[in-house]
């Protein structure tokens, strides 16, 4: 199908999630993961109104960086290797998976300008997965403070690979406790107002529990 024809199957999908949930589907942004798609297929995805992509890997994104330039927001999603950050780091607006002190370091060291960024955390606490343990995310936010360059804009993870509903609710509930907590400390550098979180398989679920960046590949932009 073409990317236009998916974006208006699933911006329908969002405002029925939205009104499930007494939600507002302008507070819901779409980022279209092209990590898997050709820099052609991204540009459709661009010529269809959509304006904020995530790629997870630095190659992946300076290809279409080449091409399409600054015309989308870029949004790193992947797990971010320090050693790569300088290739990325003044193209990107959004970080998605900052997940330790020597990734938060390298960031500040080299971004011109302050950069929003997602802790990860692994909810789930599946070993195959990225992220922060709930417990230690306290701490490891009131650490970011030394980092001028990096805002906590909120908090990132991936949920299971299920069609357990319940599993995927309880995966997200944790997600927003925990950002209604760090935003009760009403911390300058961390204002934690987004949740990323749900993707092409439990989006939907996702909103409904107070997701604010919804991260859809295969359902939008295909495989």
């Amino acid at each position: 199908m073409k990317v236009i024809e998916n974006l208006q199957l699933i911006q329908q999908e969002i405002a029925e999630a939205c009104a499930r949930s007494n939600r507002n589907p302008e507070d819901i942004t779409i980022v279209a993961v092209t990590k898997y798609v050709t820099v052609e297929r991204a540009q459709e995805a661009l010529e269809a109104g959509i304006r904020h992509f995530g790629e997870n890997r630095d190659e992946g994104l300076l290809n279409k960086w080449d091409v399409l330039k600054d015309k989308p927001t870029w949004h790193f999603i992947g797990t971010l290797q320090s050693r790569k950050v300088k290739n990325i780091i003044d193209k990107v607006k959004y970080i998605h998976s900052l997940d330790r002190l020597s990734l938060a370091k390298e960031i500040n060291k080299r971004a011109r300008q302050p950069v929003q960024c997602f802790v990860q955390v692994n909810v789930s606490g599946e070993k195959s997965k990225h992220g922060l343990d709930p417990e230690q995310v306290k701490g490891f936010v009131e650490q970011l403070a030394q980092f001028e360059k990096i805002i906590v804009a909120g908090f990132m993870t991936m949920a299971p690979l299920t069609d357990d509903e319940d599993m995927l609710r309880t995966c997200f509930r944790k997600l927003k406790d925990l950002q209604t907590e760090i935003q009760h400390l009403d911390l300058p550098h961390a204002p934690c107002q987004d949740l990323s979180m749900g993707m092409s398989n439990d989006f939907k679920i996702a909103i409904e529990e107070g997701a604010t960046f919804v991260r859809i590949g295969s359902a939008l932009v295909g495989e």
